[in-house]
């Protein structure tokens, strides 16, 4: 791909204008979520597009939302500028994400002021982290400090 020297940017440009990392813009274009070309001198280039892109990605990213949730969703606009209609389709799909999980946070902290006078000791038996030892049934392993619960 190529556009008029004018029109593409540098992985600079892109990082100055978007507030983000030139090691955050190779990052994202290994995952697939932006893409853009080589010059003849082997210089990265990417189009305007991009900026728009990267925004959605950091606000998304800080919606607590995994990047390869976000590339599903971004796949579908891969070519095209984002639209407001697009725009509205994504954070629905996003706003249900977030309700979910605000209900479960919000269950969570209403459920803490238990665990004081609770007496489990036990992280096998507290029904907070572990509930019906729940994860006893996944088998042997450090599942609550690997995250692989999460």
């Amino acid at each position: 791909m190529t556009l008029e020297g004018s029109q593409a940017l540098t992985v600079g440009e892109v990082a100055q204008r978007s507030g983000v990392p030139v090691s955050t813009i190779h990052f994202y274009e290994r995952k697939g979520l932006i893409e853009g070309w080589r010059t003849e001198g082997n210089q990265r280039r990417y189009e305007r597009r991009i900026l728009r892109r990267v925004a959605i990605i950091r606000i998304a990213q800080r919606a607590g939302l995994p990047l390869s949730l976000i590339k599903e969703h971004l796949d579908r606009f891969a070519k095209t500028p984002i639209t407001s209609a697009q725009w509205g389709t994504l954070t629905a799909d996003w706003r249900a994400m977030l309700d979910e999980r605000i209900t479960g946070l919000i269950q969570l902290r209403n459920q803490l002021d238990s665990c004081i006078g609770c007496g489990c000791l036990s992280l096998v038996d507290c029904p907070l982290r572990n509930p019906g030892d729940s994860l006893g049934f996944q088998g042997p392993g450090a599942r609550l400090l690997s995250g692989a619960d999460r």
